[in-house]
């Protein structure tokens, strides 16, 4: 039987969907979703933030928002704004796995594209040891594997350190909490 350009096509088709770098891209392609996770982990889950963090239309945030909680990057969570109880976004086990990624991402723009004006280096600091790290998911300083709770960014084109949000028990993230939810601190705002 001869193989026609149809049955050559659909074979690749197969072969390329059992491929993990398809898959992962399926999910993780649109740019939009590995900043969504990056702002989610550093404590800016709630929707106002991310849209103004991003400057991202409403409408995109939404649909990459829907996206990331069906594939499991993200979980709701509650939390009190006002009188009012609204929804928020928290990292999932996928989401905090994505931390050597965002890492190395930043890593290789360091070393690849030009500065931006009024940029700086971005440091990743491996909060356990105190030393910056050259590596994304083993830090380079004490060869400690790096988990998103122990590390912080320090990014100079804004003055700021950022500490980056680790997966917890407590179901409320720190911003949650300074909304005094019930559940976290047992008063209301």
């Amino acid at each position: 039987m001869k193989a026609t350009a149809a049955t050559h096509q659909a074979g690749w088709i197969r072969r390329c969907l059992r491929c993990p770098v398809k898959r992962s891209l399926d999910v993780l392609g649109d740019p939009w979703v590995l900043l969504i996770a990056r702002d989610v982990l550093h404590g800016k889950g709630r929707f106002d933030q991310l849209r103004e963090n991003l400057g991202i239309s409403e409408a995109v945030l939404s649909r990459r928002l829907s996206g990331m909680l069906e594939a499991g990057l993200l979980t709701k969570v509650d939390y009190a704004d006002g009188a009012r109880i609204r929804q928020g976004y928290a990292a999932t086990e996928a989401a905090a796995d994505l931390l050597p990624i965002l890492q190395q991402l930043s890593l290789w723009a360091e070393k690849h594209t030009d500065l931006s004006d009024g940029g700086g280096h971005m440091s990743l600091i491996h909060e356990a040891c105190g030393h910056e790290t050259t590596q994304g998911e083993v830090c380079s300083a004490c060869g400690e594997p790096l988990v998103p709770e122990q590390m912080t960014w320090v990014k100079p084109w804004i003055d700021r350190r950022e500490r980056l949000k680790g997966l917890s028990t407590d179901p409320c993230p720190d911003w949650v909490k300074r909304t005094f939810c019930w559940d976290c601190t047992g008063r209301w705002d």
